[in-house]
């Protein structure tokens, strides 16, 4: 097998068209937006997938879809002792509005009123996820 190149079947169209909608779920702009916090090699961001890496894939977004809406509706205590995410392992997916998929800058416009309503903490506790370090705007002055 030559470098860089799939082992196995590629994957379906039907597979590829889940992968968009849950790395967008993600809060992601696509494949390549991804690729650093999904850990998808350079062949896997420009969307070339195999039947078994979809799979998985998919598989693995779904279940950190339901354990992340657990954790969130669980009313968390803010716990910072997170383990960042292994290399190719999914973050959990977000919601989007439906049809939110118009004009780059309607989309962005969406997406920044969603966020004005998300609680503090929630933010803080995502962007930690992703492997932020934040300061508190108390402290940072």
């Amino acid at each position: 097998m030559a470098f860089g190149q799939p082992s196995g079947p590629p994957a379906t169209a039907r597979q590829l068209r889940d992968l968009t909608a849950l790395v967008e779920a993600a809060g992601h702009t696509g494949f390549r937006d991804a690729r650093g916090p999904l850990g998808l090699t350079q062949r896997q961001a420009g969307g070339r997938f195999t039947r078994d890496e979809a799979e998985a894939l998919i598989a693995h977004l779904e279940a950190d879809a339901e354990a992340g809406a657990g954790e969130r509706g669980a009313g968390g205590d803010g716990d910072d002792g997170q383990v960042p995410p292994a290399p190719g392992a999914p973050v959990a997916p977000r919601r989007t509005a439906p049809g939110a998929q118009g004009a780059p800058g309607a989309r962005a416009a969406t997406l920044a009123d969603q966020l004005r309503r998300v609680p503090e903490e929630l933010l803080v506790d995502e962007l930690r996820r992703r492997g932020w370090a934040l300061i508190p705007p108390s402290l940072a002055n």
